[in-house]
């Protein structure tokens, strides 16, 4: 994985500190000229990995990046599904049965699981689940997805219902259909982790919070620190400027701190910003290799 990876949030109206700014970012954003012209910045700063929800608007960005390949050679999606808001508003306007057909690819196959109940009174989710990500990942046919995530919304709720089975699932359909590694978003990282071990994925790919005010790391700072020293995942950090309170010094100072974090997602909105974090990730964040880990 890449060092720096170019998260989305602010395309799409997300700041966990501002509603103002988020608002703003989002009609900022509505234009696709002004999202590629930061991706661009990004890219030509050499931050190839865009970390990204399957909003709609990704599938623009997509075709963008898929027809003119030169111009974007290397530049790599790491897709993250579910988009949560856009299942919910299609739950709202469609019921729930009328959202799962309108995302899913075989209206005949809904109908069919769908009979008599059958999907609860058999727990036969297996197929649903393989369904909904292939219906995720259609927008992203030609371009490279060497890694797929699991949204934390998704995540963090099988967690609490104890469906372990359902991480298995989502890590062998990936691998296998799409050539992927399996990752997961949290915002419980030392459960899942054990989640993860129960069900036979071994060196998962996880990004939780990790920062140096413990913004949003539910259970704190010494779970974290120990999982990291001791653990064997490949961590990403995300929220490492705790939502803007700490300056890109004081973050990747931090992040210095713990060799096993590989890579960080940082979302930015103008070139000066992009170009201002990579500097300072590159003065203060030397790669460092950890023993034992690939």
């Amino acid at each position: 994985m890449d060092r720096l990876l170019f998260g989305d949030n602010q395309f799409f109206g997300v700041n966990h500190m501002s509603e103002e700014k988020a608002r703003a970012q989002a009609m900022r954003f509505q234009d696709l000229d002004a999202v590629m012209a930061v991706l661009d910045a990004a890219y030509d700063e050499g931050i190839h990995t865009f970390m990204c929800t399957t909003h709609e608007r990704v599938a623009e960005i997509v075709e963008v990046v898929r027809s003119q390949p030169e111009r974007y050679a290397g530049f790599t999606f790491y897709p993250c599904m579910p988009y949560a808001h856009k299942y919910a508003n299609a739950v709202t306007d469609y019921g729930m049965l009328g959202a799962l057909r309108r995302f899913l690819p075989d209206d005949g196959l809904v109908a069919t699981a769908f009979k008599g109940g059958r999907a609860v009174a058999r727990k036969d989710v297996e197929s649903m689940i393989t369904m909904l990500i292939d219906a995720e990942m259609s927008m992203f046919r030609g371009v490279p997805t060497p890694v797929v995530f699991l949204q934390n919304v998704v995540v963090d709720l099988l967690l609490g219902l104890g469906f372990d089975e359902a991480f298995a699932v989502f890590a062998h359909h990936v691998r296998d259909k799409y050539g992927a590694e399996p990752g997961y978003i949290t915002m419980n990282l030392v459960p899942l982790l054990d989640v993860l071990d129960r069900v036979g994925i071994e060196n998962p790919i996880v990004c939780s919070n990790m920062n140096k005010l413990e913004f949003r790391m539910s259970g704190g700072a010494d779970g974290y620190r120990a999982v990291l020293e001791e653990r064997q995942f490949r961590a990403i950090a995300m929220s490492v400027f705790a939502s803007g309170a700490l300056s890109p010094q004081e973050a990747f100072g931090w992040v210095a701190e713990f060799p096993a974090i590989e890579s960080v997602v940082f979302g930015a909105s103008t070139a000066a910003h992009i170009h201002s974090t990579r500097e300072i990730a590159d003065q203060v964040w030397p790669r460092a290799a950890v023993p034992g880990r690939s």
